[in-house]
Order: C-alpha cells, then structure tokens, then sequence
C-alpha cells in the first residue's frame, strides 16, 4: 500500500516556475514507476510525465517537453516535479500517480495509486 500527497501548488504568472512535490508512505514506494497527471477545468485528466523506478528514464508528454522535469528521491520517498517557463495552459489540478508497470500503464491510465491533488493556476 502506497500514499501519495502532493504539495507545491498555487497561483504563479505566465513565464514563472513552480516545484510540485509528492510524499509517499510506504516501503515499496521505490518498486513504483512515479508520474504526475494533470486535470484542467472541464478536461479529462491528461498524464504529464514519469520516471522509471532507477530514475534512469523519464517520459513527457509533448506539453511538457523542454519546461518540465521530474525526479525522485527514494531514500526520502519522494518525487518532484520542476514546472518552467508556465503558460496560462498548464492551470489544472496536478496528481501524482504510481504504477506497478511501465510508461504505458500511465498512459492508459493504469494507476495502483493516486494522490488527491494540488493546484495550479497560471496566470496571464
């Protein structure tokens, strides 16, 4: 069983950055590849990116190409998400998510466990 609880989020100006951080309890938080999905207003949720469990890989969706990055931290159970160069856009509800398999289980939205979420508004 895996917690996750995101952190980070609030209101920032177009062109601004913004750190998301996602706290996992658990003791087999590092068997998990790590992602972060997002939910606009009135839009489906949409996967972001991940990271593979050796932090070795990670994938984006093209959205976040160039401006986003994710890392983990295992001995800390933690993952974070470095959000640039923001655009009004990327305003949504942002939730760390884990998988038990690959890229492709996020993008077919096969999820063992989400967290609730945190929001981040991107002003113009």
């Amino acid at each position: 069983q895996v917690q996750l609880v995101e952190s980070g989020g609030g209101l920032v100006q177009a062109g601004g950055s913004l750190r998301l951080a996602c706290a996992g309890s658990g003791r087999s938080f590092s068997n998990y590849r790590m992602g972060w999905f997002r939910q606009a207003p009135g839009m489906e949720r949409e996967f972001v990116i991940d990271i593979s469990r050796d932090s070795t890989s990670t994938y984006s969706a093209e959205s976040a190409k160039g401006r986003f990055t994710i890392s983990r931290d295992d001995a800390k159970n933690m993952v974070y998400l470095q959000m640039n160069s923001l655009k009004p856009e990327d305003t949504a509800v942002y939730y760390c998510a884990a998988t038990g398999g690959t890229t492709r289980d996020f993008l077919k939205n096969v999820v063992a466990y989400w967290g609730k979420g945190t929001l981040v508004t991107v002003s113009s």
